[in-house]
């Protein structure tokens, strides 16, 4: 069996509906929920797991951090069979009444990345597939977590951009970056992230489909404080309760996924 260069699968090792955080522990984690487990790769940033959860076959590969990282996985799961891809990872907010461990469903991203444009031009849009997006609504509707659907802004940098307007570290960003984080919250974004864009545009392109769900770990505008000086250590909320949340979501969002398209399947016989 040929295996693929960075992830390390073939074809047959993965499923249709595969889950993506960029965490590898965050792939053990999510796979501890299923019925059964097998890991079928570990090299690099990618590990992958499958296996069934709740009889629906299912897959979980982490990408890394970034859109780059994470097209190279996109690329070779679906080489392998993959169909479906969904997002699962954590995100900061601009919004005020997103609260820490609420859960953000993607519907769409601006793509701030670069990998992203290597593949359609900026004016192509992120978006996700409607009834993925509706499966993660029904998922976290089901397990009574508290969410928002909207718009991520999906951004090369994890520290770039931090710090109030005027601070003395942010004052270059001032001048060079093209939004400002209070701009951002005036366009009603309730994510952050660094993967989503990427993700959805490749889903499109090729014919497949793709969401995404974060557990939200900070107010970015107030993480960045007014000395501009970012300090994740303390600003971001690593609750072990948001990511087992954000877990059971993404398994059932698969779960979901999978009945209504057997139940369309049937209904076209």
């Amino acid at each position: 069996m040929v295996k693929q260069y960075h992830i390390g699968v073939g074809k047959g090792e993965v499923a249709k509906y595969v889950l993506l955080p960029g965490d590898p522990n965050r792939v053990r984690l999510i796979a501890s929920f299923w019925d059964e487990a097998k890991e079928v790769a570990n090299n690099r940033e990618y590990v992958t797991y499958t296996g069934k959860y709740k009889g629906v076959p299912i897959s979980c590969t982490s990408t890394g951090i970034g859109c780059p990282s994470t097209s190279i996985a996109m690329e070779e799961l679906a080489r392998c069979g993959a169909e479906v891809f969904i997002r699962v990872g954590t995100c900061g907010t601009f919004l005020d009444h997103v609260k820490n461990g609420d859960m953000v469903i993607f519907d769409g991203a601006m793509r701030l990345d670069g990998a992203s444009v290597l593949y359609a031009p900026i004016e192509y849009p992120a978006v996700a597939s409607h009834d993925v997006v509706e499966a993660c609504i029904n998922a976290v509707e089901g397990l009574g977590f508290p969410h928002h659907v909207g718009i991520t802004r999906s951004a090369d940098t994890f520290y770039a951009g931090h710090g109030r307007p005027g601070s003395s570290y942010n004052n270059y960003w001032q001048s060079k970056w093209q939004y400002h984080f209070e701009d951002l919250k005036r366009l009603n974004i309730p994510g952050a992230e660094m993967e989503a864009s990427v993700i959805f545009v490749l889903a499109r392109v090729w014919g497949l489909r793709a969401g995404g769900i974060s557990v939200c770990l900070d107010n970015v505008i107030e993480a960045s404080g007014d000395s501009g000086k970012f300090k994740p250590e303390t600003a971001l909320d690593h609750s072990p309760d948001h990511i087992k949340r954000l877990a059971m979501a993404g398994n059932e969002a698969v779960r979901l996924l999978y009945e209504r398209d057997q139940l369309k399947a049937k209904k076209k016989k």
